[in-house]
């Protein structure tokens, strides 16, 4: 591909806004990062908060622990921290340099502050509004569809900033322009110093978290489980490596991690297993580079098909992203990437989302291995064919399937999904 034409241009545009940091879960950072725009907004720390959010935002907040909150979980604690300790200049990074103090005294804060929350009826996916009051004035910060897509601030009634929905999002990109051949193709021609940094910075943080994962305790340790029952087996390491970020990320971790398709986990599973791999095989770094621009590229392409959010598991999406990203380390070509990833979703795609929690690092345990065994299949010669089940004729036609599934299959799952969480 070359380096001046516009998908080449577009491919690396894409990487530099979705491979981006975060510490912890990004629906409860993206709550207090709109509660900390909400209190700049105000002026002062609030003695009242509403955090308004639709139902994939609560379900994805409910049961995960929040960094910086000593082990607390939920939509409150997120509002609340990121009200008293949030630098809302640095996005999904809101509460990364939270003080000591202002963790100490979040429990108190919590006490005396009147904290709401409600369900939104909106149309939107992603949809989180913040509303802060105190002697009189109020703030209101809303964002739509992405984390950090704010789209109005609002103090006394009066509109600070505002903006069309659409305005100035990531999916301004022509994400159309993503397939699993041109994907390829950039790929292996690629100029790595405009991707280097941004892959460098995803292979730092998130070996770093799941090195921690697998050292510490956190949540139910799948990584741990599955190297002390199955051993150092590439296929068990790899699987281990990505489950143990989650591990410490879902369960209060306070390292960043490098999120793909807005998701850490999905972050983790492009990359890590693919990192792993990269080791076992001794491949050169320049190598593990254009793997990693194939696992992260499929993950978003598939991920642009379902959104954000859905009920549909995004480490399915990643894991058959990491496939095609190992089937590239072992020296396989475009044929070997596509039946990868098309022998991968035909094992794993029912995996239903219901929210962040510990056992997602379970989830990504399996889908990693059904990415290793989609390579493994097409190594035998062996494959999953159009008409078995979702699986049509051709990568991109599974892919569409799969998106159609995800965003319109699967939409009245996830309300029944929402409710059961929500229940009592």
């Amino acid at each position: 591909m070359e380096r001046n034409c516009t998908d080449y241009q577009t491919f690396v545009e894409i990487l530099r806004q979705e491979l981006v940091p975060a510490m912890g879960c990004t629906e409860p950072i993206a709550i207090a990062y709109c509660a900390a725009r909400a209190r700049a907004a105000l002026g002062a720390v609030p003695d009242y908060i509403l955090v308004e959010a639709s139902g994939n935002i609560i379900k994805n907040v409910k049961s995960v622990i929040v960094p910086n909150t000593n082990g607390r979980r939920g939509i409150q604690a997120a509002a609340a921290i990121g009200v008293i300790a949030g630098d809302e200049n640095r996005g999904l990074e809101v509460i990364s340099q939270a003080a000591k103090e202002d963790v100490d005294r979040l429990g108190d804060y919590m006490e005396q502050t009147q904290i709401e929350v409600q369900a939104s009826e909106t149309e939107y996916i992603l949809d989180i509004c913040v509303i802060v009051k105190k002697d009189g004035h109020s703030a209101k910060v809303r964002a739509v569809n992405e984390h950090t897509n704010i789209i109005l601030v609002e103090k006394d009634g009066q509109t600070l900033e505002s903006k069309e929905v659409g305005e100035g999002q990531k999916n301004t990109l022509d994400y159309g322009a993503l397939s699993v051949e041109k994907i390829y193709d950039f790929a292996v021609t690629a100029c790595l110093e405009d991707v280097q940094p941004i892959l460098d910075r995803q292979i730092s943080y998130n070996t770093a978290i799941s090195q921690e994962g697998l050292r510490s305790d956190y949540g139910a340790n799948i990584g741990k489980v599955l190297m002390r029952t199955y051993g150092g087996d590439i296929r068990i390491r790899a699987k281990a490596a990505a489950a143990a970020g989650s591990d410490a990320r879902m369960n209060g971790c306070e390292m960043p991690v490098v999120i793909c398709s807005g998701s850490g986990n999905q972050g983790m599973t492009a990359s890590l297993p693919v990192i792993e791999y990269a080791k076992e095989l001794k491949c050169p770094q320049e190598r593990l580079y254009r793997a990693l621009l194939i696992s992260n590229l499929v993950t978003i392409h598939q991920k642009t098909g379902i959104g954000r959010l859905s009920a549909y598991c995004g480490a399915v999406s990643a894991g058959a992203g990491a496939g095609a990203g190992i089937a590239y380390l072992c020296g396989g070509d475009y044929e070997a990437i596509i039946h990868t990833v098309v022998n991968a979703l035909a094992i794993t795609s029912g995996i239903i989302c219901d929210g962040a929690k510990s056992s997602c690092a379970g989830k990504i345990a399996v889908a990693v291995d059904s990415g290793i065994l989609g390579y493994e299949m097409y190594l035998q010669g062996q494959q999953f064919y159009g008409g078995d089940g979702i699986i049509c004729k051709g990568v991109e036609n599974t892919i569409r399937n799969v998106g159609q599934l995800g965003r319109v299959g699967m939409f009245e799952t996830d309300k029944e999904i929402i409710r059961m969480m929500t229940r009592g």
